[in-house]
């Protein structure tokens, strides 16, 4: 019992450092959108953005890497299949944390992007009055429904993430220093 106590208090701290990465950068493209709408300012706030995006896919590949090494070094019996449980548990812990973080994010500081996108959809010649009413019906539940997405987004991104990291660790050469 307490061997799962400590797996999951591990996968815990695991999770608020990967959650915390993403709701970090989403914090910043908030407050990037706050910045003066001046042309040249957008170009360096998307600019800014796109090197920001690929700073967080690394960060969060890369953690999950130290990460996976250090709960094998703290459990010297583990396993590849172990190690691969503990990225899985942390993926699931940081993806609703981020879910949780995309949730506050759309209810409270944005909550004009669900309605903006509403309007952009109102004026497709495509749809027609049934298909505009379902869109109306969903407008409440969007950010419930962006939730439980990005859940299932991040926990299978980290899952992948694990599987890919967790070949090697502990590492399957007799020959190596771990």
């Amino acid at each position: 019992m307490e061997d799962k106590k400590i797996f999951w208090t591990e996968a815990m701290t695991a999770g608020l450092v990967l959650g915390g990465v993403s709701s970090a950068y989403l914090l910043i493209q908030w407050l990037i959108s706050l910045l003066p709408s001046a042309k040249v300012v957008q170009v360096i706030a998307s600019v800014a953005g796109i090197f920001l995006w690929i700073f967080k896919f690394w960060a969060c590949i890369h953690l999950m890497k130290v990460l996976l090494k250090n709960h094998s070094a703290n459990n010297p019996e583990a396993v590849n299949a172990d190690v691969f449980r503990f990225g899985v548990a942390a993926a699931f812990l940081s993806a609703i944390i981020y879910s949780a973080a995309y949730l506050a994010y759309m209810v409270f500081l944005a909550p004009d992007v669900i309605s903006t996108f509403v309007d952009m959809m109102k004026e497709s010649p495509m749809l027609d009055s049934n298909s505009l009413a379902m869109i109306d019906a969903m407008v409440p539940k969007m950010p419930t429904i962006c939730f439980f997405v990005n859940l299932i987004y991040c926990t299978l991104f980290g899952t992948v993430v694990a599987a890919i990291q967790s070949r090697n660790i502990p590492s399957a050469n007799p020959f190596s220093n771990k």
